[in-house]
């Protein structure tokens, strides 16, 4: 029997670049037992599928190699959020404290080039003031780079604390055998030591701080879920924590109030608004038997809701699982960045050589090159490179979780921007998947007739009937001897007069003439509506059409689409005749559609599209969408639809509105241009940079200030994309 594959998401602290995240990746996916292990450096979280091992086993082999790993689940939150605080308290404290002791040795320095004299200038340029100024910057403050390059070098996989670690222990060893033995004693470089450790931590602070924005998404929907309900129980209300409540209690909610958990209106009607869920600004009208979710807001009723949904099981809470998940994946772009991380760190080690003994050699100035050897050191940490594609997919999803389109992951995020052909299915999506009356022909009588034979019915045509009549007010007449016929009609007698309404097919089958309505009842159905017949036992008497009504934003959504090059085609088991009507009522080429499928082999569309070369996006609400939906490149699962459906897909529209189908696409496309640019700047930065360094035109003080703001600005660049306007 094989075993249960579990996953977990850990918290990983101690992690500064590219390099750690993969080498935390690689050691966890080395454990037996672990089927795959993902790290993001932005969301600091690892995701491990595993088999026959334990969380416990996991977090060991973290911690062997000088990292440390939470498990993230309810039990811990508390304790990742106060170590999280306490860590960037112990930041800033250390960021304050290096900046006190730095900036007096930056002042004399700059004071010193300027030709000032002050007596105040040459006491903090003697060396032993200098030394007592930078000894606490270099091995207190700096002392978890240290200790993040002796794990580096243990593990053999060497990161940006190596290269900090050894270029400012290089230039603070210089300057103290300048300082006091040799001659140079003027020659010192107290100052662009600690000031490489003040920058580079100014700049991991800011970063955090950054960082902590991206998941801005998430922190909102978490507000969402409400801390106590209003309980209902024997006639009197009790304020419980929600963590107490339990399926089937009955809770009050008043106007303005949030929704606790998932359940239904028992008794009262009001306005939901849905807008955390869907991203829809108007709020929604509910009515008792009516399900309501939690986070939702009550706008303007007193209502009565039993619970149907508790805890993880709610909307909310998969929700904010599912965006968790996304944020903490990886986009196929971002295993370019991964590798290059990989070796980068080995190759400027091997070029800050190269410069030493180069520059040494041709300028016989060992200082000189030591100096240009500690600018390529610090200057080249790949820690841009790291943060350019999580730190976008965060921003990226957290958009779309805010406009009701929540995507699984950066792999989704990325494959829906290189769609060029979205395959719609009909009912459900195209259209709102409830029937409605269109059109009514025969005498006065018709509509009253249809209405009470039809009252009886369970079938959703007749419910559409059925509802059309209680909207106009139609009074039923009394009926005996209902039947029901399976794949044909219904029959029964109104008044000792017998009538059956059915189809076209069953009255030729009766010997029914319905000559009359014959030439109105084929334009109804070209016009892609179904068509029901009332009749008495000689003659057709009147009849309704039923058709599936077209939604609102259908045809818009589809010009969009076409707009952005995209083909639209439509899948249905619908008749060609009735296909191309809808189809041509929303703007797809008659070529497009696809009419008669059965649902299960509405995946072989997909594939034949495949085959052409094609990436295509299906999007579906219903079972029989499944399969296509996860052959698709992309599949796109509307909310309204069945878990099923949205299980399968990699995206969900909360809202199930077409147009939402193009700002996915929109934002998907926009997110990746953001991963670009940052990986673009951050390669460039580091390919300008180090020959600059290398040739001495960069000081190790402004290396550093360099590196620090490199990774700033690829967070400030992904914190952009919370600015787009989808709508």
């Amino acid at each position: 029997m094989e075993a249960r594959t579990k996953m977990e998401t850990f918290v990983i602290t101690g992690m500064t670049c590219a390099n750690c995240s993969a080498r935390i990746e690689k050691e966890l996916n080395d454990q037996p037992g672990v089927v795959s292990a993902t790290v993001n450096l932005a969301t600091e979280k690892a995701t491990v599928k595993y088999q026959e091992t334990t969380a416990d086993q996991l977090i060991k082999c973290v911690e062997t190699i000088g990292y440390g790993a939470i498990l993230y689940d309810e039990a811990h939150k508390q304790k990742i959020a106060e170590e999280k605080q306490a860590y960037l308290k112990k930041m800033k404290f250390d960021l304050i404290i290096s900046m006190i002791l730095t900036l007096p040795l930056m002042l004399s320095m700059i004071a010193m080039l300027l030709g000032s004299h002050a007596g105040i200038v040459y006491f903090f340029h003697r060396p032993i003031v200098q030394l007592i100024l930078a000894l606490p910057v270099q091995f207190y403050v700096g002392w978890r780079f240290y200790k993040g390059a002796y794990h580096a070098l243990k593990t053999k996989a060497p990161n940006m604390d190596v290269l900090v670690a050894i270029g400012t222990t290089a230039a603070f060893m210089l300057s103290i055998y300048n300082g006091f033995f040799s001659s140079h004693s003027h020659d010192l470089y107290f100052e662009s030591s600690s000031m490489i450790i003040a920058l580079i931590l100014l700049g991991k602070y800011l970063e955090h701080t950054a960082k902590s924005k991206t998941g801005a998404a998430i922190k909102q929907l978490m507000s969402l879920q409400m801390k106590t309900a209003q309980v209902l129980k024997n006639g009197e209300e009790k304020t419980v924590p929600i963590d107490e409540v339990e399926v089937e209690d009955i809770l009050v909610i008043r106007p303005g109030e949030q929704v606790p958990t998932d359940g239904r209106i028992i008794t009262g009607s009001t306005a939901i608004d849905e807008s955390m869920l869907t991203g829809e600004s108007v709020p929604v009208e509910k009515k008792e038997n009516d399900v309501i979710f939690g986070g939702t807001i009550n706008t303007n009723g007193l209502l009565q809701m039993q619970v149907l949904q508790v805890g993880k099981q709610t909307v909310l809470a998969q929700i904010i699982q599912m965006v968790e998940n996304a944020q903490g994946s990886k986009a196929p772009i971002q295993k370019i960045a991964d590798k290059i991380s990989g070796i980068f760190v080995p190759i400027v080690l091997i070029i800050a050589f190269l410069t030493l003994v180069i520059t040494g050699v041709l300028t016989k100035d060992w200082q000189l090159a030591l100096i240009h050897s500690v600018s390529v050191l610090v200057i080249a940490c790949p820690c841009a490179l790291g943060l350019a594609t999580p730190t976008a997919i965060m921003v990226g999803t957290g958009v779309g979780a805010k406009n009701g389109m929540l995507i699984k992951g950066g792999e989704a995020l990325e494959a829906a921007a290189h769609l060029n052909s979205v395959i719609l299915d009909k009912t459900g999506t195209i259209t709102k998947g409830l029937p409605e009356v269109t059109d009514i022909i025969g005498s006065e009588d018709t509509l009253a007739l249809f209405y009470s034979l039809e009252y009886a019915s369970e079938h959703p045509l007749g419910k559409a009937i059925v509802a059309y009549g209680e909207e106009k007010g139609i009074s039923a007449f009394p009926v005996t001897d209902f039947k029901a016929h399976p794949g044909a009609g219904i029959s029964g007698q109104i008044n000792d007069t017998f009538y059956f309404i059915g189809t076209r097919k069953r009255l030729i089958e009766m010997n029914v003439s319905f000559d009359e309505f014959q030439e109105q009842a084929l334009e109804l159905e070209q016009a892609g509506k179904t068509v029901m017949f009332l009749a008495s036992e000689e003659r057709v008497l009147g009849m309704i059409a039923v058709a599936d009504q077209i939604k609102t934003d259908a045809k818009e959504a589809i010009v969009k689409l076409q707009q952005q090059g995209i083909e639209v085609f439509m899948v249905t088991g619908d008749n060609k005749l009735a296909a191309q009507a809808i189809g041509q009522q929303v703007g797809i080429d008659p070529a497009h559609i696809f009419a008669e499928v059965l649902p299960e082999d509405k995946a072989k569309y997909v594939e034949q599209l495949q085959k052409e070369g094609k990436k295509v996006g299906m999007v579906g609400d219903g079972i029989n969408d499944a399969p296509a939906l996860a052959l698709a490149d992309v599949g796109i699962a509307m909310g309204s639809g069945t878990d099923i459906a949205m299980e399968t897909a990699d995206v969900t529209l909360m809202n199930s509105h077409l147009t939402s189908i193009y700002q996915t696409i929109t934002l998907s496309a926009v997110t990746l241009k953001k991963i670009k640019q940052n990986l673009f700047w951050a390669f460039i930065y580091n390919t300008i940079g180090l020959p600059f360094a290398a040739l001495g035109y960069l000081n190790p003080i402004i290396a550093g200030g360099a590196m620090a703001f490199s990774s700033v600005s690829v967070l400030l660049n992904s914190l952009s994309l919370s600015r787009k306007k989808l709508r």
